[in-house]
């Protein structure tokens, strides 16, 4: 048997595996990683990315995605992230087709699946970049995996940095960034920056403070010191968090402060691999490290803010690529040291206990990428600094109903970034619903001083406001919000509910169209039309509306209990009692349905069925304004008709 080429496998006590078992066996455990996370939700920017992203949407032209963002937007915008993966954004509009809809599990399996086959397809590359391939005295390659190129693919498919890429569904970027080295990075970064124009992102001073720091000192120093934490995340990936911005990580202003050791420590190893990989004299050394330090460092370059600021301090899916150079150094290591070793039998279960370890960790992570409570919490004990991290546990405490929890954490939120217009609003938000006015007034004031355009703080602003019964200021803080968001149908819904307040129907019937127009499915702007037009005694033009609105929301159960209502003043008792019916069968613990049900039954003459309604009615809601006093009537009535019945 001739082998052609220098081999690391000589020293190195591990398995040796023919090639289709190797790739079986990378292929498996990659899998248990991150099986764990296939039926997840859709969690933090999945919602933006994938559910409010039209470019999925069939109706959306292909062409649309090569000419709009990460995001959907137009990448001419200068409201773009300038996030450009049109491919990324393919594979997502494919999971939508062919899932029928935005299910999560169809686009995590597609995660896990891309995952297992670019860990398998590294076998191969470990076994080009570490050599070590088996030939026969015929030249013919032998159908065994290098032990080498099998221990690097089992670090790279185990890594933990991998999960961001694996079980959060945006982060499927990893397939445009290999397609995007495969093909020629240069031509393709300049057809990207002709498509997104010359302008660059607009990022704000908590996605990435250092790029905003005045001091070109500050910025190098702190620069580096990402960089030596990036290391750290691949040498020991146990502090992982979804986001590492708003405070996460301090600045380094001075030169005492003990992180520069970090820095320090990381130019040092650079440094030394770098001489190795070009002064040593063993030609395969200086190969296999050049290779590793390329793979390493290349592809960070772009988040490495040297030639444009990116709008993250640590984003852990951009080390997905440089963590193949990782592996590969750790791989070399690995084969130096036993080399070295008299022992090798514990250097091999110790570099498989690290496997083990970042199994362990992938499992956990992966679990934790399950929903948005576990994600959320997990980042509290790595960033607690982050006021981002506290703004989102605060959110999905508020979206479950938990206001009292979530105030604590919008708080802290606002402690920590006292400029944080989103906390603010959201925070403002729940003490309005609590009646706690004058403070939620404070904190929206607030946020629209600080950002002038914050649309959505505007209308919030409003509705205090017009709570306070401060109506001329809530008109003009609602005028501003459209005129910061044109297309704003719940602020001009709002707007109507202030001008029926001040009996101006006809500005508020305005108002309502707007927002139907812009939000055809604005449930609540038809109905409060259909209620205001029957209120006002329009009862032929609350019937249009109501038909009207039937027709583009059909199963809102609320509409048909309005337009039955309507009918039912109009004596077309037939055609409102069959909306009762199916309002009610919609939603049958409405005790209004059946309360005016029954009112319609009193006045049709069919007086069983009215009380049987009225009876439910009770029933579901004893206080139910009016319904004790019909019933009543109802009973009466029955027993004058029973005293005149009886011989």
């Amino acid at each position: 048997m001739a082998q052609t080429e220098p081999n690391l496998d000589h020293d190195v006590l591990w398995f040796l595996l023919p090639s289709y078992w190797a790739k079986m066996v990378v292929a498996l455990i990659s899998f248990l990683c991150f099986a764990n996370s296939y039926d997840g939700d859709f969690v933090f920017d999945d919602s933006e990315a994938i559910i409010n992203n039209k470019d999925l949407r069939a109706e959306t032209p292909l062409g649309d995605l090569w000419h709009h963002d990460f995001w959907g937007s137009k990448l001419s915008s200068n409201t773009s992230h300038k996030s450009y993966r049109p491919l990324t954004v393919l594979t997502f509009r494919i999971n939508y087709l062919f899932a029928g809809g935005f299910y999560p599990v169809g686009f995590h399996v597609i995660n896990i699946i891309l995952h297992c086959t670019i860990s398998v397809l590294m076998v191969d590359v470990f076994s080009i970049l570490l050599g070590g391939l088996q030939f026969s005295n015929k030249g013919r390659r032998l159908n065994l995996a290098p032990k080498t190129s099998l221990l690097a693919a089992l670090l790279f498919a185990v890594h933990p940095v991998h999960t961001e890429c694996n079980a959060g569904l945006l982060r499927k970027g990893l397939l445009f960034r290999i397609t995007l080295l495969m093909s020629g990075g240069a031509s393709i970064l300049y057809i990207r920056w002709r498509i997104m124009g010359t302008g660059p992102p607009a990022f704000t001073e908590v996605d990435n403070p250092a790029s905003f720091a005045d001091s070109l000192f500050v910025r190098a120093i702190n620069y580096n010191y990402y960089y030596s934490l990036n290391a750290w995340l691949l040498l020991c990936p146990w502090w992982l968090c979804f986001d590492w911005s708003m405070g996460c990580i301090p600045l380094i202003k001075s030169v005492s402060d003990w992180r520069i050791i970090a820095l320090v420590a990381l130019w040092f190893c650079l440094i030394g691999l770098i001489c190795q990989a070009l002064c040593s004299e063993d030609s395969h050394k200086r190969r296999i490290l050049t290779l590793g330090l390329g793979f390493l460092i290349i592809p960070f370059l772009p988040a490495s803010n040297l030639f444009f600021r990116v709008g993250f301090v640590i984003a852990e899916r951009v080390i997905y690529l440089p963590s193949i150079g990782y592996c590969v150094l750790f791989t070399y290591g690995f084969s130096l040291l036993s080399k070295q070793a008299k022992k090798k039998k514990i250097l091999a279960v110790a570099v498989l206990g690290i496997l083990l370890i970042n199994v362990m960790r992938c499992t956990l992570r992966s679990s934790q990428w399950r929903s948005e409570e576990q994600l959320f919490r997990s980042a509290l004990s790595v960033c607690p600094l982050n006021a981002k991290v506290h703004y989102n546990v605060g959110k999905n405490l508020a979206d479950k109903g938990n206001q009292s929890a979530a105030i604590k954490y919008y708080r802290e939120a606002v402690r920590l970034n006292p400029k944080y217009v989103h906390a603010m609003n959201n925070l403002g938000n729940i003490l309005k619903e609590r009646n706690e006015l004058r403070e939620a007034e404070e904190l929206l004031s607030l946020a629209v001083q600080i950002q002038p355009d914050f649309a959505a703080a505007w209308m919030n602003l409003g509705i205090v406001q017009n709570s306070l019964r401060r109506f001329e200021e809530a008109e003009q803080s609602y005028w501003t919000a459209i005129k910061h968001r044109k297309k704003y149908p719940d602020c001009y819904y709002n707007l109507g509910r202030l001008y029926a307040d001040l009996n101006r129907h006809i500005d508020a019937l305005n108002a309502w169209r707007n927002a139907t127009v812009l939000k055809p499915e604005h449930s609540l702007a038809w109905n409060n039309m259909i209620i205001l037009l029957d209120n006002t005694g329009n009862l032929a033009q609350a019937e249009a509306v109501g038909r009207e609105a039937l027709e583009l929301i059909p199963n809102d159960h609320s509409l048909m209990f309005s337009l039955a209502n309507v009918l039912g003043k109009s004596q077309k008792y037939k055609e409102s009692e069959a909306l009762f019916l199916k309002a009610i069968k919609a939603n049958p613990n409405a005790a209004s349905y059946h309360g005016n049900l029954a009112v319609l039954y009193h006045r049709w003459g069919n007086l069983d069925l009215a009380k049987k309604h009225y009876e439910v009615s009770l029933k579901l809601d004893p206080m139910a304004p009016g319904t004790k006093e019909n019933y009543n009537l109802l009973r009466r009535k029955l027993e004058q008709l029973q005293k005149k019945g009886s011989p």
